[in-house]
């Protein structure tokens, strides 16, 4: 990977093309380029059969110029670095700041790629390719451009932990409807990425973000429990819901209307501020800490004690281990 900045100071993260891809390109275009010379050699040789000896000698230069060397940097041009070799093989060709070339970099390129590619049948591209840190050949160093790769393979994605079996279905009964969607992609970004981050930095975004659930549910600050912990509770309960609306069409989430677990809001000793935070203060046991499931906090209608859950999940952490 190649790290760029541009003329904003802005840093640009391009996967330069290695030799094997740029030499398939490479070939495709050639191959386009040669039958279409043929072609045209074929048709103006049958017009310029009157003519003279020097005259053919003169098309067949022009032809040259034009459809082997003049025909790339058209197309370079017109597409903005992508011929149809490139384009088969997911290439592109920019400019050093990562900008699409114009003519003067296409010019540059066709140029010095009648030498290096066409005269040597590619040996000094290659060799110049291969030397280079970046999979450049001469054309692109004297024209300052790089030949990237536009179609990157994706990357897997990560699922989200699991929560403490205790806290699986404690939230049953929690209205999750004034939760936005950034929430929601916010919380499963810190999840899957939650044991990659600092400690310190990871116990204050989890805190903000479950202050940031607790003001749009109305839920009781849950007391004892983490708040990684309660974060990946509510997206289990959420993912649950969806399940079941789309398995069991809709039946199940809404057959009850949702009310607030473990009463008002007030209770907590906190108020819901009218800027999304809590104005009180939500104590979230810190996530290398110890867990306590059966403290006062949100729990499901009817739940038991929390020595009761613990004992029957098997332990407080199983499944799911908060940064500590």
């Amino acid at each position: 990977m190649s790290e760029l900045v541009t003329g904003d100071a802005v840093v640009l993260e391009l996967r330069p093309a290695r030799l094997p891809g740029r030499a398939l390109a490479a070939a495709i275009d050639l191959a386009v380029v040669f039958c279409v010379f043929i072609l045209v050699s074929v048709v103006v040789g049958i017009a310029s059969v009157t003519l003279d000896e020097a005259a053919v000698a003169a098309i067949g230069v022009a032809l040259f110029l034009l459809v082997l060397i003049g025909g790339p940097i058209a197309v370079e041009t017109l597409s903005h670095g992508r011929s149809l070799g490139k384009l088969a093989c997911g290439l592109r060709v920019v400019r050093d700041d990562g900008g699409p070339i114009r003519f003067r970099h296409a010019l540059v390129r066709g140029a010095m790629g009648a030498v290096e590619i066409l005269m040597t049948f590619g040996v000094v591209a290659s060799i110049a390719s291969l030397v280079s840190a970046r999979g450049r050949r001469l054309g692109d160093v004297f024209a300052g451009t790089l030949v990237i790769r536009e179609r990157v393979t994706a990357k897997r994605s990560v699922a989200v932990p699991p929560p403490p079996p205790w806290l699986i279905g404690r939230f049953s009964q929690l209205d999750l409807s004034a939760v936005p969607d950034e929430l929601w992609l916010a919380i499963r970004q810190y999840l899957t990425r939650m044991h990659q981050l600092d400690a310190g930095v990871g116990r204050s975004m989890a805190a903000r973000l479950a202050d940031e659930v607790v003001s749009r549910t109305g839920i009781t600050p849950p007391q004892g429990i983490p708040a990684a912990a309660f974060l990946a509770a509510v997206v289990h309960e959420r993912q649950a819901r969806d399940a079941r609306r789309v398995f069991a069409g809709g039946r199940g989430a809404s057959s009850a209307a949702p009310v607030p677990v473990g009463g008002a809001p007030e209770a907590a000793g906190g108020t819901v501020g009218s800027a999304g935070g809590v104005a009180g203060s939500v104590r979230f046991a810190a996530p290398g800490g110890a867990v306590a499931p059966g403290g006062s906090g949100a729990s499901a209608g009817g739940a038991g004690s929390g020595a009761e859950e613990q004992k029957g999940a098997g332990g407080s952490s199983a499944g799911f281990a908060p940064p500590g």
